[in-house]
């Protein structure tokens, strides 16, 4: 779940300068709402998920980052916990999402700046894999790959083939594949593939 797809803007952030990419605290959790709300023109599902999943009971804990530019908080995005239903046991992974930029920041590497930050903090923990739903096209070139092609099963069939990625980070083994499971906030908030508005 990305928002990265508005038109293109004025480069605000000319190479990076000024930006800076942190933990979230407690005082962001108003404006990473706002980050959302607009980035995803969407006031419930979107912030009410990270809200739930900031607070679920979970086998590993959320990664949590923002970007702020001249003290303002422009873009945040999630890893959660989720699973991997493997061969030889269940192996705990992450899922990347939501990533959201407001609309004026879009389009000038944010986006990119925060997917890094956060594939780098969950290689530093030891997690073997981090999983999302997004463009193929947009996260070929930072880091993620086919998860299809690389022996992962997806959770739901509505969710698009090449939308299904996947991270190989350093701790991840040859046996660690099968089917991904996302966590049952997910399925609450019905933030897993595509809903079919014709059926």
């Amino acid at each position: 779940m990305t928002s990265h797809d508005a038109p293109a803007a004025s480069r605000i952030v000319p190479d990076g300068a000024g930006l800076v990419i942190r933990q979230e605290s407690a005082d962001d959790h108003r404006d990473v709402r706002e980050v959302h709300t607009r980035a995803f023109e969407d006031s419930e599902r979107v912030p009410g998920l990270v809200e739930a999943l900031r607070v679920a009971e979970a086998p590993l804990a959320p990664m949590s980052y923002v970007a702020v530019v001249d003290e303002r908080v422009v873009g945040h995005v999630l890893l959660s916990a989720t699973r991997l239903d493997a061969p030889r046991r269940i192996v705990d992974v992450l899922t990347l999402s939501p990533l959201g930029v407001v609309p004026e920041f879009q389009r000038q590497g944010i986006g990119t700046r925060l997917i890094a930050h956060a594939l780098e903090a969950a290689d530093r923990q030891g997690v073997p894999l981090v999983f999302l739903e997004g463009s193929p096209h947009y996260y070929s070139t930072r880091g993620f790959e086919s998860a299809g092609a690389a022996g992962f099963r997806a959770p739901s069939l509505r969710i698009p083939e090449p939308a299904f990625q996947v991270a190989r980070l350093s701790a991840h083994e040859p046996w660690m594949t099968g089917t991904f499971v996302y966590s049952e906030t997910f399925w609450a908030f019905d933030c897993v593939g595509l809903r079919d508005p014709e059926a």
